[in-house]
């Protein structure tokens, strides 16, 4: 029983340092603008820990992580936050947030993904963000 303590907290460590919190990347998306991704799993969670081990870091390596400000939100521990940003409902989600002059729009994919369909949802969602820039009242082209 003692080293299966020791693994939950060494996993538990790892996974609290791979992410931002949430205040943090809400704060960086706030004073960026960037886009906020959220990523909302548990240790226990399989199809959370595929992606955490297969998909996060292939996002890191190609460098998306650091368009986007992001976050990793555990139920187990923050269960108000995740019922304010999903509403309940399954996981791992992945919400990205992008905030318009109309408020915050959020867009999200549910369930375990392979790395070609997150890559092409957060680029897909950067593209909108500059779309809306570039389009905003009082912006060049708008």
């Amino acid at each position: 029983m003692p080293s299966l303590t020791l693994a939950t907290l060494v996993q538990v460590s790892i996974f609290a340092a791979n992410a931002d919190t949430y205040a943090a990347a809400h704060h960086m998306a706030t004073e960026t603008g960037k886009p906020m991704v959220v990523m909302i799993g548990t240790e226990w969670c399989k199809p959370y820990q595929k992606m955490e081990r297969t998909v996060l870091p292939q996002l890191r390596k190609h460098g998306l992580l650091k368009k986007v400000a992001f976050a990793v939100v555990n139920p187990d521990r923050e269960r108000a936050l995740v019922k304010k940003l999903t509403g309940g409902g399954p996981i791992p989600q992945l919400l990205m947030f992008r905030k318009t002059p109309k408020g915050w729009k959020r867009r999200k994919l549910v369930g375990g993904q392979s790395i070609h369909t997150v890559e092409k949802f957060i680029n897909q969602g950067i593209a909108l963000d500059d779309t809306s820039r570039k389009t905003a009242p009082g912006k060049p082209g708008g």
